[in-house]
């Protein structure tokens, strides 16, 4: 009889993407619009916590709707 090895989930080490001038100038748009940060993030398919952290370096708000 052949044992069935059990598989345990290992953490997806994040990739990480340079802020291009595009994307900062979606994400000032974005700010402007007042879009939901978890709208945002699907979008540009970037963490919440990572958009918060390039808007505080830009000066610029984001979650307005609350």
């Amino acid at each position: 009889m052949a044992k069935k090895v059990k598989k345990t989930a290992t953490k997806k080490k994040p990739v990480r993407r340079e802020y291009t001038k595009a994307d900062v100038k979606e994400l000032r748009a974005h700010s402007k619009a007042k879009t939901p940060v978890a709208k945002i993030a699907k979008l540009t398919k970037r963490s919440e916590g990572s958009l918060r952290q390039k808007a505080l370096k830009l000066g610029i708000r984001l979650g307005h709707q609350r």
